[in-house]
């Protein structure tokens, strides 16, 4: 399968979710991260879920974030350049839906990509090797592109891995793991 064929597939998958399911699915991811020796660092980027395309909800692992005292970033993106902004998310922080429904901080503390220490990674579809589909416009390759190597990239998947590897671009950025709510995907060995 092709790319655009799998963002087919996945997008189809999503969208015959029930709501409950989407609820359910996600707070196991949220559990299956508690598994992951990944909370002794202090800085955590994470997307805010786009609900009409029926993403992962992250308030669950929102909430783990804040329970543990952590610095939380998010994102603004910016649709000229396929860049974002990532901003601390504070009590103060105002959020707003931008015109393709991403919740996105108005305004705030901006904090450099080499600052994150754990991303976690919207995406389609993702292979045993680790690679990623997202929605196919490139901001999360560039964004992880700009942070330190050794920042822990974690995908999150209602679905399992496709068993086919894909084809991946120069400058696709593999995961470091994937969640999915019935088990934790290690790439690290792949690396070696």
């Amino acid at each position: 399968m092709t790319k655009s064929e799998l963002r087919k597939k996945y997008k189809t998958l999503r969208e015959e979710l029930s709501i409950n399911q989407i609820e359910d699915f996600s707070l196991d991811i949220a559990n299956q991260l508690l598994k992951l020796d990944i909370w002794n660092e202090s800085f955590y980027h994470i997307f805010l879920s786009i609900e009409e395309q029926k993403e992962i909800n992250t308030e669950y692992i929102l909430n783990i974030l804040a329970g543990k005292d952590k610095n939380i970033v998010i994102s603004k993106s910016n649709f000229e350049d396929y860049s974002m902004i990532h901003c601390l998310l504070t009590d103060n922080t105002r959020i707003q839906k931008n015109s393709y429904n991403i919740p996105e901080p108005v305004d705030g503390i901006t904090i450099e990509s080499k600052q994150l220490e754990v991303v976690f990674v919207p995406l389609l579809a993702f292979d045993e090797n680790g690679n990623r589909i997202g929605y196919g416009k490139g901001f999360y390759d560039r964004f992880l592109n700009d942070c330190k190597s050794e920042t822990i990239k974690i995908g999150l998947s209602f679905f399992e891995a496709e068993q086919k590897s894909f084809e991946a671009a120069d400058n696709d950025v593999r995961l470091d793991y994937c969640v999915t709510p019935n088990q934790v995907y290690s790439f690290q060995d792949y690396f070696l």
